[in-house]
């Protein structure tokens, strides 16, 4: 006989004492039972009232949201934004929290990671336990920083722009984003009529004065006439291919970073707060000493942002090779470093490339991987070619924990460890590794 289905738990109501904050923008709890809470919009030390939003009689855990505060932590404040809560926007984890506690979550999770994942305590990794805000984000409880300068709309069945709420495809409707950029605000997505679209990501330079939307059809959806408050060049996502076709203005926007001007097409990668590409090459480069005519790798490098600024530190004998997946990318990064003859960009996946380059030794890597990290291989690869330095960007600090760990295995030790706040209200957060040899630390 088939099993019976097991019970949904979806609607019960715990009354819980909030414990750590966990990876992913919440709180563990317990149920009187033992079962564990992943409990969203609570803070650690507080007792709330919490709703089952996912999970079944017997589940390893329940996801469940905070709906009363019986007794409040002192770091909880009220949530600025008007569509931000239970059941709302998923866009933000942190906006009942102060902007120094949210600070204090995030290093409570990349000191939990590195020490499970890692075996690393902060003074291993070379980190003074801090996360520190970008410049011009330190705000006043109650303030919020406008820093995404990309923002992915999802358009609802009647046309309307707004957020999708948290791990659900459900629209939420709003009439602003308050940790949009004021580029992005400024051009009026929210007051539009989408009619027959899926998406519509707006992005705002901040390099420059560009301004794009790249538009997602629903299936036989027709493209609207784009008037907005600001003039934009408009895309759309092709829907069988899936590929990015220019319908008016430039196919790219510019962004500035590093002294440099980098272009960036069909809304391809690029760091979403404005002041990160600045201070994320600052901190690899401080870290990695570059000199004169060393080698170079940039692995995942994007439209060339970190083989740039070492090209700029390696002079004329110094060489760059770049490692990228997207093809727009890449044409991207051939443009961008053009004037460096010494640079060369390859395209392809890391893990395929790398080993069909015949490099066996260089000086200086830096790797800025997707949100899953490198790999034990890719690693493993890493380790092998004797680099002086390697600086590792990371978005994900389970990700990169995992990765310091197969570092490790290959002989390399982390000699600092930064983080920085550069997504704020949010629960990501974004670090900079700078390892060597473990050899030179003995």
């Amino acid at each position: 006989m088939p099993a019976e289905p097991k019970k949904s738990l979806v609607g019960e109501e715990y009354e819980v004492e909030i414990g750590p904050v966990a990876h992913g923008g919440h709180c563990i709890a317990r149920t009187s039972e033992g079962q564990v809470l992943f409990v969203r919009h609570a803070l650690p030390g507080e007792r709330v009232v919490a709703r089952v939003t996912e999970g079944e009689e017997g589940a390893r855990f329940l996801r469940a949201d905070a709906v009363r505060v019986l007794e409040a932590s002192k770091d909880r404040i009220e949530a600025p934004c008007p569509f931000a809560g239970p059941g709302r926007c998923g866009g933000c984890d942190w906006q009942h929290a102060k902007p120094g506690a949210q600070r204090r979550l995030k290093a409570d999770v990349i000191a939990e990671q590195l020490q499970r994942l890692a075996g690393l305590t902060p003074e291993e990794a070379g980190w003074d336990g801090t996360v520190v805000p970008a410049e011009g984000d330190k705000l006043p409880a109650g303030q919020v920083p406008q820093w995404r300068t990309r923002v992915q709309y999802a358009v609802d069945a009647e046309g309307h722009a707004g957020l999708r709420r948290h791990r659900s495809h459900e629209v939420e409707r709003i009439d602003h984003c308050m940790i949009a950029a004021a580029g992005v605000s400024e051009l009026g997505i929210e007051k539009r009529d989408w009619t027959g679209m899926e998406s519509v990501e707006a992005i705002a330079a901040s390099g420059s004065q560009d301004r794009q939307v790249i538009l997602t059809p629903r299936p036989g959806g027709r493209l609207p006439l784009v008037e907005l408050d600001k003039p934009v060049s408009v895309q759309r996502v092709d829907e069988k291919s899936g590929g990015v076709h220019r319908v008016h203005g430039r196919p790219f926007v510019r962004e500035r970073a590093d002294g440099r001007t980098y272009r960036v097409g069909n809304g391809g990668f690029w760091q979403v707060h404005p002041k990160a590409a600045d201070t994320l090459v600052t901190a690899v480069m401080q870290g990695l000493m570059p000199r004169k005519g060393e080698t170079a790798l940039d692995l995942y490098c994007g439209v060339g942002l970190f083989a740039g600024a070492l090209a700029d530190r390696l002079g004329e004998k110094g060489a760059v090779l770049g490692i990228e997946s997207g093809k727009r990318a890449v044409e991207d990064a051939r443009h961008n470093l053009a004037d460096f003859p010494r640079i060369r960009i390859e395209q392809g996946k890391v893990e395929s490339v790398l080993p069909r380059t015949g490099i066996t030794e260089v000086d200086l890597i830096v790797l800025d991987p997707p949100r899953a990290g490198a790999g034990r291989n890719t690693v493993a690869h890493l380790a092998s070619l004797n680099a002086r330095r390697i600086a590792y960007v990371a978005c994900d600090p389970a990700a990169l924990a995992r990765d310091l760990g197969y570092f490790r295995e290959g002989g390399y030790r982390v000699r600092t460890l930064r983080a920085f706040d550069l997504f704020p209200m949010t629960s990501h957060v974004e670090c900079v590794a700078i390892l060597e040899p473990a050899q030179k630390g003995l």
